[in-house]
């Protein structure tokens, strides 16, 4: 054998286990996208108001929900997962929230990501989670959002827009003065 075959096999021999170390990480990721994961700097996030891209998801009681059928109403669209400690640290107020706002025209709608679909029903029973909540398995939601970490929050008036949208874990405060603020507009407009 020639030196240049000895040279092409030591380097094929090198390269086989990086493709291999590649190819295994590729598929650890579950949907997750590259780079994804909990989000580093938290606040509201300038957007444009696009209409919300429709969705159902299969909620984990059994039931499902249909974005669009909640027109009418002020939703949140939260994105978490069980191991996130932000997603953790806000559970109470959301439920707070969630419970104060029971009468108005509002909905919450966690969506699970990069998660299995056992450790979200476990975070649900353990943080005594009220709202609708279930598993996005191939981040098909996440994706259409553009979610670039959790926790997400999207919020979307009662035509369906979105609105607004924060990054990370939510003052309870603030959560209240957006929900108020969301809800004030869609009396004014007489939605």
């Amino acid at each position: 054998m020639s030196r240049r075959n000895w040279i092409i096999l030591g380097t094929t021999l090198a390269l086989v286990p990086l493709f291999a170390l590649l190819a295994w990480a590729a598929t650890q990721q579950r949907g997750q996208p590259a780079g994804a994961g909990i989000n580093q700097q938290f606040g509201e996030i300038r957007i444009e108001n696009s209409p919300a891209a429709d969705f159902t998801l299969a909620l984990l009681n059994g039931d499902t929900i249909r974005l669009s059928d909640l027109r009418g109403k002020v939703v949140m669209v939260d994105f978490w997962a069980s191991w996130c400690a932000p997603c953790r640290q806000e559970s109470a107020a959301l439920n707070r929230a969630y419970a104060a706002y029971a009468d108005r025209p509002v909905e919450f709608v966690g969506v699970n990501v990069w998660d299995t679909e056992n450790s979200a029903q476990l975070f649900l029973v353990e943080f005594g989670i009220e709202y609708p909540a279930g598993v996005d398995p191939d981040g098909d939601i996440a994706l259409n959002y553009g979610v670039r970490g959790i926790p997400e929050k999207f919020f979307i008036d009662a035509n369906g827009v979105i609105q607004r949208k924060y990054v990370g874990p939510m003052p309870e405060e603030v959560l209240w003065g957006t929900l108020d603020s969301l809800l004030a507009d869609a009396e004014s407009s007489g939605g």
